[in-house]
Formats: structure tokens, sequence, C-alpha cells
């Protein structure tokens, strides 16, 4: 009892030396030399959004070419957003579930890489980049059309078309890796009870009707855009997803675990996870593929990708110390399965962030991240009594909400001042409340358009093929159900 108490009173005493250090530091601005705070005009990065990169508009004379570095690191990026869904995301699924849904897991993660790059490529690109357009897209990337290649008469030769210092395809591609991953987000939550049919046509028509509008209306000019004429309350930051990709991912996967039900024997049958090893091997796969996530929507090779690429590995290792101390409070144990989830749940708190925010705040958001998750997963759930099977709300949409509303806190000048001409502008520096307004009103947008549309397609998708397999096929598993093979044979 002695040593329950004080590993609980150490670490106590740790989170609350981490929260105090961080908020009591005093701002950069006073520690920097005046002639290092401004420097030339030139010299500054540009703050762009996973959305807006190289959208600036420049005399044509002037419109930059080819920049080599800023290619290699955005194709590099697109690569490691990719790894996160698989390997990453699907080790991380499949060590959570029972032995006999292992591969029905895997399979839904590796078919949305095929699935929904083929959506993109014919209309969901340009539902989330064509026109100008503020509530929607419109067709002018059709069938990837003023993507590719094409023959200029003129010049004599084909003409790929640039998006800033990176051709169109680049961007195209970028871009198309988050679409590939949110949908297998929110499989987490009706994971081990869905048809493998019904995750199809749901994971179609989600990307196409919710997605795409929320894309566009984030990251392409839109509603939600901050300081666009159009702006709901003056428009949100959002750099790589806050509420594109995990509220609205998170608050679906919840909508989604109510609709289709409880799985057979949740609360008295055995259902912990059957491999940690793989879930705590995808943990890191997904930290690592992370940084393509949040510093490569930077846009280019420039100083604004390492901020992001920093502050996503200080809010990931916060939350994973976060976690793991709450449940070593709690329960007297650190467990793997809570340190790897406290990093995720940091990365998902620092994702709308990542461009706009200093190291020490990260550090901040990680460790409440990793509190507030917590709760999510461990109490919250088990109070309202939902299956949520792999936690796809208590850390998505949980820690998706808390990362977008601490944006409007932290956001610093230091790192995205060229938006308001070197004004304050989060609340912890002195900005006012009106960031923080227009960062509450996107999260309230996220939540009641992704309700009422999952609503709608679960209903419809229910009506026509059924959303979940039989009894008998949820006994036996979905890997032999669904798919006629088993993830493990060991005779």
């Amino acid at each position: 009892m002695r040593t329950y108490f004080l590993r609980g009173r150490s670490a106590c005493a740790l989170i609350a030396m981490l929260v105090g250090l961080i908020l009591c530091q005093p701002l950069t601005a006073q520690l920097v030399p005046e002639n290092l705070q401004d420097p030339p005009a030139e010299e500054k990065n540009v703050p762009v959004e996973a959305g807006n990169a190289g959208e600036v508009e420049v005399p044509e004379e002037e419109a930059p070419g080819l920049d080599t570095g800023d290619n290699a690191w955005m194709l590099t990026s697109s690569a490691l957003v990719l790894f996160m869904t698989a390997p990453g995301l699907a080790m991380f699924y499949s060590g959570l579930v029972r032995k006999k849904n292992v591969l029905g897991v895997m399979m839904q993660c590796l078919f949305l890489m095929g699935l929904m790059t083929v959506v993109w490529s014919l209309w969901g690109y340009t539902l989330c980049f064509g026109g100008s357009n503020p509530y929607f897209g419109d067709l002018e990337f059709l069938f990837m059309n003023n993507v590719q290649p094409a023959w200029d008469s003129e010049l004599g030769e084909p003409v790929t078309p640039m998006h800033g210092t990176i051709p169109e395809y680049t961007f195209m591609l970028f871009q198309g890796m988050f679409f590939i991953i949110t949908p297998a987000l929110i499989c987490g939550a009706f994971a081990e009870r869905m048809k493998f049919s019904a995750m199809a046509v749901f994971s179609i028509l989600w990307g196409t009707l919710v997605y795409c509008p929320l894309c566009h209306w984030v990251w392409d000019g839109g509603i939600l855009a901050y300081g666009e004429p159009n702006s709901l309350a003056g428009g949100a930051l959002d750099f790589a997803g806050g509420t594109v990709v995990h509220i609205s991912s998170g608050i679906s996967a919840l909508i989604c675990a109510l609709f289709v039900g409880k799985r057979l024997g949740f609360g008295h049958d055995d259902m912990r996870p059957h491999n940690l090893t793989y879930t705590t091997l995808g943990a890191a796969m997904l930290w690592v593929g992370w940084f393509g996530f949040n510093a490569g929507s930077a846009g280019a090779a420039n100083g604004l990708a390492s901020n992001a690429f920093a502050v996503t590995h200080f809010s990931a290792a916060a939350g994973a110390v976060a976690w793991a101390m709450m449940e070593w409070i709690a329960r007297g144990k650190p467990s793997v399965l809570g340190c790897a989830s406290g990093a995720v749940a940091g990365l998902v708190c620092i994702t709308p962030a990542a461009g706009f925010v200093l190291p020490m705040p990260a550090l901040a958001m990680g460790a409440a991240a990793g509190i507030v998750c917590y709760y999510a997963c461990a109490v919250l759930k088990q109070s309202m009594g939902y299956d949520d099977s792999l936690d796809a709300f208590g850390v998505h949409g949980i820690g998706g909400t808390l990362g977008a509303v601490l944006t409007g806190v932290f956001a610093s000048r230091h790192v995205c001042g060229d938006l308001t001409g070197g004004e304050p502008i989060g609340l912890y520096e002195g900005g006012g409340v009106t960031l923080v307004i227009g960062q509450v009103v996107a999260v309230l947008v996220t939540i009641a358009f992704s309700v009422v549309a999952t609503v709608i397609l679960l209903k419809l998708i229910d009506v026509v093929i059924g959303l979940r397999v039989t009894q008998e096929s949820e006994i036996r598993g979905l890997d032999i159900s669904e798919h006629g093979e088993e993830g493990y044979i060991f005779s």
C-alpha cells in the first residue's frame, strides 16, 4: 500500500512539475534578441496549412518553378502518411481485437488503401480542391484533369501543372493519403461485427459526402478556413487535420458504434487484445509516419516543417508519459497499451496546431491529451455503456476536439505571425478570444455535420444491404466468415 501511494504521489508530482514549467515559462519573445525576432520579410516562412500549400498568388513572371527539395520532402511525406494506414494502423488495430478477427481488421486497412485511392483519383480530389466556391468543390480536377501532364502545342512538349514549388501530382498524392486513413480510423469503432460489404460502401459514401466537403471548407478557402471572407466566426486554424480528419472520424465512429450495437458478449466475455506486440509496433509506426502527416503539411522543406516536426514529437512524448502515469496512479501499474494509446492521443491533439504552436505548449497539449483521453476511454465509455471497440472516439474524437480548441489558446505569432501581420493571435500570448471562438465554431460545425451525415448513411446502408454480420458469423469470427482465412495456423 505504501509503495502504491509513493508511486502515485511521484507521478502526480512529475505531471504537476511538467505543467508548471510549461505554463510559467515566459514568452519566447522575451528571450530572443531583437535582431532575431523579426527576420527580413523575404526570409520568413509563410505558414501554409495542409490544404493550401503553395496557393499564394504571385505575378506570372515571378511564379516559382519546381523546387526539387520541396518535391522530395513532399513525396517522402506522402509515403510516410500511407505507411500510417498499413502497416501502422493495421497492426495497431489488429492487435487490439480477438485473434479470430485479426485478418478482418488488416483487410479493412489494406483494402481501403486501394478503394479510397480509386475514389480520390476519379472524383474525390476535385470535390476537395476544385474551384473557389466556399461550400463545395467543382469538377476542375475530375479524372485527374489539370493534374496530369498535358501537351502544350506552343511549347511542343508536355507540361506538368504546378502547385507552388511542387507538381500538382505531388500535392494530390499527399492529400490523397489523408483521404485513405480517415475512414480507416472509423473502422476501429465497429471492429469485429460489421459486414465487409457495408464497410466498403460506407467508406465510399462517407469519404465523398463527409470528408470532401469538410476538406474543402477548411483547406480550400471554404466556410471554415481561417481569415476567408465567407468564414464562420472568422474561421479556424487546422494545420493537418484536427477537424477534417480526427473530429470527423472520431464523431462518426461513435455514431457507428451506437448504431451497429455492441459485440456479442460485450461486458462479460473475454475481449482482451490478442496481441499487444502488434499494437505496440503499430503505435511506433504511427508515431514515425505522423512526421509526414504534420511536417509534410508545411508544403515545403522549410523552417515551418521543422517546427511541425518538433512539436509533433514533443506532444506524442508527453502524451505517452501522461497516460502511463494516469494508469500508474489509478491502477498501480503503467501498461504498454496505455503508453501506446497516450502517444497516439498526443499525436492527434497536436495535429491541428503543429504549424502554429511552439514546443513548450506542445508538451502541455500532449500531456493534456494523455490525461483527457485516458478518462474518455477508461471512465466515459464505461459510464455511457457504448462499445467503441478500439477507442476511435475516445482517442480521435476527444483528442481532436481538445487539440482544435487548444490551438486557439496556444497559437503563436512566432510561428504563424504572417497570418496576422505580426499581431498576437492565440489567447496565451494575448491575442484575445477571437481565435478560440473560431476554433469552437469549427468544432461544432464539424460535429453536427458528421453526426447528421453518418446517421443518414448508416440508415440507408442498413436498409439496402444490412450493416451487421449474422450472429453465427460473429461467433466464428470475421476472418473465416467474411474472408475464408485464418490469421494463425500453428499445426
